[in-house]
């Protein structure tokens, strides 16, 4: 069996690694937002081009605690909206309403899975106030445009990179918005991401200082002095083993996602039947390839049959976010190419620990579908 993921597979090289530093972690005495936190908030900034990364304990409280910082500093207030594109994992949304805020769907490209610029200006009112731009599966959204629309309506740009490591410093395009207050990133470090912990954790990086700052504080009881708290704020902290893990992996992380554009460029130029739509991509470094998701309206029975032959696949996301029960009042609304894409999306095989000649059967399986 070809298995979709396989972490134990892709972490095996860090074992004696891991090992040696959760020793020196234990050994230290200290577990929480010490040394090892610090020096992987410095190497992920550096990484990112960015000024200041906060560790955080999830990537869904990264993006609540970017709206809750831009509200703590009075860029945004209870009940402000945000621009969100439809077809995201149901995390960007929950961040913004976990933050009092109102999220205004707008629909994807079809061919790019990203919230469609082209579109957002038929949604900005006087309440808008930001956009949250999500690079699906790995993809850099269209942020020159995003951008654009942000700047001429003075509006917040948060961006939900928790699929998109590495696609700062792999594009040749300039982070949105770096030079102003407006700007900041949310990531996640579950287990699955292209640089992954060993359990949850988050960061949020940003140019603002004091956007930094204020989430310093919020993900600590909104707390900089011990017992002495200037927010409400909240216990989301990255702690010391999971920051030490990723410090060890972020040195691969480059050559991790060439390796997912290797086989990304394989699937693309090899799998050949007129019953898959596959991904755009236009092989620039503006993919990280997070997933490598085809589309086919026999999506059920291609799932079976690539079970059948030994590959197991994964649907991202069977339910889009406003079909959800969790968001009631959102089940009347209707987003025609979101509920399309949900309906025959399927994700393939794609991780650094694929092996040549499974990239190669599953290729073979899909063109004799």
């Amino acid at each position: 069996m070809i298995r979709f993921l396989d972490l134990k597979k892709i972490n095996e090289r860090y074992e004696k690694a891991f090992q040696d530093t959760l020793k020196s972690v234990l050994e230290s005495g200290w577990y929480i937002l010490g040394n090892e936190v610090v020096t992987f908030e410095n190497n992920f900034a550096n990484y990112c081009k960015a000024q200041h990364c906060v560790g955080v304990g999830n990537g869904l409280d990264a993006l609540i605690l970017i709206f809750k910082g831009y509200i703590a500093l009075g860029k945004l207030q209870k009940g402000d909206e945000v621009i969100v594109p439809a077809n995201t994992y149901i995390a960007s949304i929950l961040a913004i309403l976990t933050a009092d805020l109102v999220p205004v769907l707008v629909e994807p490209r079809l061919e790019t899975y990203n919230i469609n610029p082209d579109l957002i200006p038929t949604k900005i009112t006087s309440k808008t106030k930001a956009i949250l731009a999500v690079h699906l599966y790995g993809q850099l959204a269209e942020m020159e445009q995003v951008n654009a629309i942000a700047t001429e309506h003075n509006l917040i740009v948060v961006e939900d990179a928790a699929q998109a490591h590495g696609i700062e410093r792999n594009s040749n395009f300039e982070i949105p918005n770096s030079k102003t207050e407006l700007w900041a990133r949310a990531y996640s470090f579950y287990p699955s991401k292209n640089l992954g912990a060993l359990g949850d954790g988050g960061a949020v990086v940003t140019n603002n200082a004091q956007l930094a700052k204020v989430i310093q504080s919020l993900r600590n009881y909104g707390s900089e002095s011990k017992y002495q708290n200037e927010f409400i704020g909240i216990n989301s902290r990255l702690d010391e083993i999971q920051a030490a893990f990723l410090n060890l992996k972020l040195a691969n992380l480059d050559v991790d996602n060439e390796k997912r554009r290797s086989i990304a460029k394989r699937y693309l130029t090899e799998i050949k039947n007129d019953k898959i739509i596959l991904p755009f991509w236009d092989f620039s470094k503006n993919h990280v390839f997070h997933l490598f998701v085809i589309r086919t309206s026999r999506r059920a029975e291609l799932k079976v049959y690539l079970q059948q032959h030994g590959i197991e696949t994964a649907i991202h996301y069977p339910i889009p976010p406003h079909k959800q029960k969790a968001l009631e009042n959102m089940n009347a609304l209707s987003f025609p190419i979101t509920e399309k894409m949900h309906e025959e999306i399927l994700s393939i095989p794609l991780h650094p620990a694929l092996e040549d000649e499974e990239v190669s059967a599953i290729i073979k399986a899909l063109n004799e579908y």
